[in-house]
């Protein structure tokens, strides 16, 4: 009987997160950026069916990057998850902390785990409070890692370009059409040429706080994006 090849578990793990991050970082980039009445999520997405950036609860939202699949079953875990929360308890109960947390567990066991493949995907979740000071936006790896996000990020593609254009253009206090502006702008950020994204090339949709009705995420037409990118 002949023995297995051993591998370190360091090296084990930095394969397992050299998998993970190849696979993310082929697609395009998701962009998320505070504005004064809310949170914008942006994707360059062409699909009309395949979205990127998803409702979760009342005033949650839910965007990824990587493999379709794998981020389609978390989404869906994360919205069970949460009904029951709100169903159990109280609609109050039901915060982006929690689904972050939750979220961040099965990805970390995931990762650790050598008997399946690392989920090649990033999340952020976001929750608009009454107020700007109330807002909560999460950034989860794939390896289970949460950051607390503060007035913008970028994940998946080609990030750093999008990231260094977010903090050179960054203001707090946005009117909503300027923080799509700057989110399509980044976006065409993402390589030593400057490109064009066009309206419908993008998948925007935003937590917007001044909504009276509880549910506060809503998605903007391509014809309203395009009219703010216009609107320079």
């Amino acid at each position: 009987m002949t023995a297995g090849f051993y591998v370190s578990p360091e090296q084990l793990m930095k394969d397992r997160a050299d998998y993970a991050r190849k696979g993310i970082s082929r697609g395009r980039s998701v962009v998320v950026v505070q504005y004064a009445d809310g949170i914008l999520f942006c994707a360059e997405n062409p699909s009309q069916a395949l979205h990127k950036v998803s409702e979760i609860y009342d005033r949650i939202g839910f965007a990824a990057v990587g493999r379709y699949n794998e981020f389609e079953n978390l989404r869906i875990a994360g919205v069970r998850l949460m009904d029951m929360r709100g169903y159990s308890y109280d609609r109050s109960d039901v915060t982006a902390r929690g689904l972050a947390n939750a979220y961040a567990q099965t990805l970390g066991t995931i990762f650790s785990s050598g008997a399946e493949k690392p989920y090649e995907v990033e999340l952020f979740v976001a929750e608009v409070g009454d107020t700007a000071d109330g807002d909560q936006v999460y950034r989860l790896t794939y390896d289970g890692s949460v950051a607390d996000v503060q007035a913008h990020a970028v994940m998946g593609g080609q990030l750093e370009q999008v990231a260094s254009y977010l903090e050179e253009h960054y203001a707090a206090g946005l009117e909503q059409a300027a923080a799509i502006r700057l989110a399509a702008d980044a976006l065409g950020h993402d390589s030593s040429e400057t490109r064009t994204v066009e309206a419908t090339q993008l998948e925007v949709a935003v937590l917007d706080r001044t909504r009276p009705q509880p549910r506060k995420f809503k998605r903007l037409t391509h014809a309203t994006v395009a009219a703010a990118l216009a609107d320079s």
